[in-house]
């Protein structure tokens, strides 16, 4: 994992989803910034997807609108892709 002070979110995700998940040794959080902003990439175990997601995807939702709020409080756009669990490189969009 890169700095974490270097990535704005990056923390906060990792607090959040350490706090979210069941399976904290499957948590895999990247983050690359490039000209488009930051990019946050979230991989967690298949049994704790649909936590991550939400009812209706309304957890991951309010988790995007919170980095894009630190995004904005650090003039960087912020994103958040989750992958699915089974190691393909396809994120689910939501």
């Amino acid at each position: 994992m890169t700095a974490t002070t270097a990535i704005p979110g990056l923390d906060f995700l990792q607090f959040v989803l350490e706090s979210l998940v069941e399976d904290r040794g499957e948590l895999k959080i990247e983050g690359k910034t490039d000209d488009l902003g930051v990019l946050l990439t979230v991989r967690v175990s298949a049994r704790d997807m649909g936590k991550l997601i939400g009812k209706g995807g309304q957890t991951v939702k309010a988790l995007r609108t919170l980095v894009r709020v630190i995004g904005g409080n650090s003039s960087q756009r912020i994103n958040i892709r989750i992958l699915e669990p089974d190691s393909s490189p396809s994120p689910i969009t939501v």
